[in-house]
């Protein structure tokens, strides 16, 4: 198996990242075109960003048709994705429903919590997630 490998090409001295022939003896790489221009995007212009506030300045000032779409008159449709729940107590993702008070866990520790919670206490959480007490 060693014989099979050439030992002039696995020599770190024949690794290279530009080969010397596509240098030319100036210095310069052969593949370059040193009188190429750019097609004249933003032409040495620096291109200057703007805020939505500025945007949406600059569009009240413009004569506009009713019809026509700004950025303040763009309606989303409604998603498509369900509403993602999140635990009333920590926070979390909920993955779990209590049956009896309407509060929405994520583990075992909250459950037990929630079924030791006095009733105005839940329906404080329900208040706070304009939930319906189930």
């Amino acid at each position: 198996m060693a014989d099979d490998l050439d030992s002039t090409s696995s020599s770190p001295s024949s690794y290279s990242v530009v080969s010397e022939a596509s240098v030319q003896p100036n210095g310069q790489f052969v593949f370059k075109d040193t009188n190429f221009e750019h097609s004249g995007v933003n032409a040495g212009k620096k291109k200057i960003w703007k805020n939505l506030k500025q945007i949406m300045t600059l569009e009240r000032g413009l004569p506009w048709k009713q019809d026509d779409p700004t950025y303040s008159s763009v309606d989303a449709p409604p998603s498509f994705k369900p509403a993602k729940k999140y635990a009333d107590l920590s926070g979390l993702p909920a993955k779990y429903k209590d049956p009896r008070t309407g509060i929405q866990y994520n583990n075992s520790m909250e459950f037990g919590s929630i079924r030791s919670l006095p009733m105005d206490i839940v329906s404080g959480y329900l208040a706070l997630r304009k939930a319906a007490p189930a």
